[in-house]
Order: C-alpha cells, then structure tokens, then sequence
C-alpha cells in the first residue's frame, strides 16, 4: 500500500497577495478558488504534479478556533512562525532569481549548509516561510 502527500495546508491574510506569490514567484497553477462567507480557500500546485496540492487558507477559519486561538495565530504569523513547507527544485539558483523578482522577502540566500543540504529561504505575504531545497 502506497500513501501519497495530496494536500498541505498553510494560512494566507490576503489571497490575491498569496495567489501572486505562488504564482508568479514559484510558477504554481490555480486548481480551485473557493469562496465561503467572506473567505477564500486557493488550492495551487507545481504544474507537472498535479497530485500535489498546497491549499492557501484563511486562518482561525475553523468553527472550533476561539477568539484567542485566532488572535494567537495571527501573532504568529506577523512573526513568521506559524507556517513553513520545504519544497524542492534541480535549480535552486534559478528558483530563487524568480522569487526575488517578485519583490518576496528573502529570509535566506543559496547557502550550502553543514548538514549537506543546499537551500534558500523566503516568507510569503501571510508570513510563512517557504524553503527550497536544491535536489540533484
């Protein structure tokens, strides 16, 4: 028995802002757009790995989420430490001129680490960081 990633989740403030970063920064395709009382739930992904989804969803959306849950999320991603995924491209230097071309914060340059990774970091518009991991 297989189990595959279908779906990952992280919070976004402004979803034309976060459609533009994953877009227009990491070539993502929009796959659904849904809108439910206000909010918005945008499911992108790489275009070749159409099993692959990231949904981009409004924090403390969640009936469940009191109103200090919801206000500690939100802190937290001012701060930036509520959401991150690790993605992966043959190209990192490449990848990361598209994502700084767009005016994304930089959290890290291509950088060898010492554990024998090479990647570079960026936050997206909700604060979350997004990492990339050169692959060979």
């Amino acid at each position: 028995m297989a189990i595959h990633i279908h779906s990952a989740f992280l919070p976004h403030d402004d979803a034309e802002a976060a459609l533009a970063f994953y877009r227009e920064g990491l070539g993502f395709e929009l796959r659904n757009d849904v809108g439910y009382n206000g909010l918005r739930w945008l499911t992108v992904g790489p275009p070749d790995q159409p099993d692959v989804n990231l949904v981009l969803f409004p924090p403390g959306a969640d009936p469940g989420v009191t109103d200090d849950e919801r206000r500690t999320i939100t802190e937290m991603m001012a701060k930036g430490t509520y959401g991150i995924v690790t993605l992966s491209t043959a190209d990192l230097d490449a990848a990361f001129e598209r994502l700084q071309a767009t005016d994304a914060e930089v959290m890290q340059e291509p950088t060898d680490q010492p554990y024998g990774v090479r990647d570079c970091a960026f936050r997206d518009p909700a604060g979350n960081t997004v990492r990339i991991n050169e692959v060979k």
